[in-house]
């Protein structure tokens, strides 16, 4: 990463395990001062914070419920009183929804899935615009969304709602680069392929990115890293004139 990045302030949603944890030690290494958000997991966030803080601190963990609009405000509060206003935002929080046919899912997964993975991107754009906007005084700044593969795919059989709701997260994507482009303000995504992390497990099938991962071009899952590579390259001037992009990083799927 370039020089440019240190001093700069990340926050990571969703940020205590799997890919989110890898952008934020990445993000680290890069010289950001990072907020890592968590909405139950305050044992993993913060040992991942211990990790990082390692003879300085450089990052905090702030327990946040993205689909909740106080609890999204509250976090930007602490987060600008800790180390400053927020210049990266990583929409990372998500989840699945679990597996189900679209003849079988319910109501409430329906709107667990669609108020964390759309609404909370979105609540968190928001602020994120409302501190980084160079019509109200902000240096600018960067969003990456982490969006998924399936959004192309549809997920059929297996998580429509949840391709549905990454699928919305790229058309976020898309509207707000053209919105706030001219605010100094770069929004991206990075969508995913198979990347062995434990969304999988937590789905109920802990093997499915390396089951399915075989049929990619590449005939392999990904890495966290990987992932956090392209996301710490949208986030840095490295990318200074990549806005609206959503980069697929799923091995030629």
């Amino acid at each position: 990463m370039q020089s440019s990045s240190k001093g700069k302030v990340m926050l990571v949603t969703g940020g205590s395990r799997g890919i989110g944890a890898e952008i934020a030690r990445l993000a680290v290494r890069s010289g950001y001062r990072v907020v890592v958000s968590y909405a139950k997991n305050a044992i993993a966030a913060h040992a991942l914070v211990e990790e990082l803080n390692t003879g300085r601190t450089v990052a905090h963990a702030i327990q946040c419920d993205v689909s909740d609009e106080a609890s999204v405000v509250r976090l930007f509060a602490a987060m600008t009183e800790i180390f400053g206003p927020v210049t990266v935002l990583v929409n990372n929080a998500g989840l699945t929804g679990g597996f189900s046919r679209v003849s079988d899912i319910s109501a409430q997964t329906l709107a667990e899935t669609m108020n964390t993975n759309v609404i909370g991107a979105f609540l968190c754009c928001r602020e994120a615009v409302r501190q980084m906007s160079t019509q109200v005084g902000g240096v600018g700044g960067a969003i990456v969304n982490v969006s998924s593969r399936a959004s192309q795919y549809g997920g059929a059989g297996e998580w429509v709602h949840y391709a549905a709701s990454k699928g919305a997260m790229d058309t976020l994507t898309l509207g707000l680069a053209r919105e706030v482009a001219a605010e100094g303000i770069r929004v991206n995504a990075v969508a995913p392929g198979f990347v062995d992390t434990e969304l999988h497990a937590n789905a109920g099938d802990p093997d499915r990115a390396n089951r399915l991962a075989v049929q990619t071009p590449m005939g392999r899952p990904g890495t966290t890293k990987e992932i956090a590579d392209v996301v710490l390259w949208l986030a840095d001037d490295a990318a200074s004139y990549v806005t609206g992009a959503i980069v697929a990083a799923a091995g030629g799927r």
